[in-house]
């Protein structure tokens, strides 16, 4: 057996067997610090592809996961999730497209106040996490998102997030922002 076919094994084994996402360096860990994970890696996102479980990258580490078009195969009556505050959705959405980000500036970014509780549930679901403190006077606590984040909604890094003209086609700004925005340019060729 080719070296190169025996790190295949030994990473695909340890993507297996993991209960969470792993880095290059956690997966060097396992199979050697001089094995081509990198090229091992590329070789099972390809062999992979297409079947009923893919390999994929969430942010800097990877796993297995079902093909998305096969989730409805393994639904099953499961417990309801709690849905999300829109407090929560704001957050979370402020979070993820300005992080690093503190308290107070997803407080000015949203116009009110958040409570910790709104922090704790992003918290909780794993979405986010502290990120160390910014370099001014108090010191505040700033939050990113995190792999889970990522890997939660589908998305192999942030730059996957959705711009504002993919939100505007799927239907997802405020109707009253879009009817001021519209009344604004309707006013605007009024006067010419």
């Amino acid at each position: 057996m080719s070296e190169t076919i025996a790190t295949e094994r030994a990473v695909e084994a340890v993507l297996f067997a993991a209960e969470a996402p792993l880095s290059l360096a956690e997966l060097r860990a396992h199979v050697g610090e001089t094995a081509d994970v990198r090229g091992a890696l590329e070789a099972l996102e390809r062999h992979y592809a297409g079947r009923g479980v893919q390999l994929v990258r969430r942010g800097d580490r990877w796993h297995f996961q079902t093909a998305a078009d096969l989730a409805h195969v393994l639904r099953r009556d499961r417990e309801e999730s709690r849905k999300l505050s829109r407090a929560g959705i704001e957050t979370l959405a402020i979070i993820a497209y300005h992080e690093p980000v503190t308290r107070a500036e997803i407080e000015a970014i949203r116009g009110v106040q958040i409570s910790k509780g709104t922090l704790d549930v992003l918290m909780e679901a794993g979405w986010i996490r502290p990120a160390g403190r910014r370099e001014v006077p108090g010191r505040p606590l700033t939050y990113v998102t995190t792999a889970e984040f990522l890997s939660h909604f589908g998305l192999a890094s942030r730059r996957d997030l959705p711009g504002i003209d993919d939100l505007r086609a799927a239907g997802l700004l405020d109707p009253v922002d879009l009817a001021i925005e519209q009344g604004e340019v309707e006013n605007v060729t009024e006067d010419d």
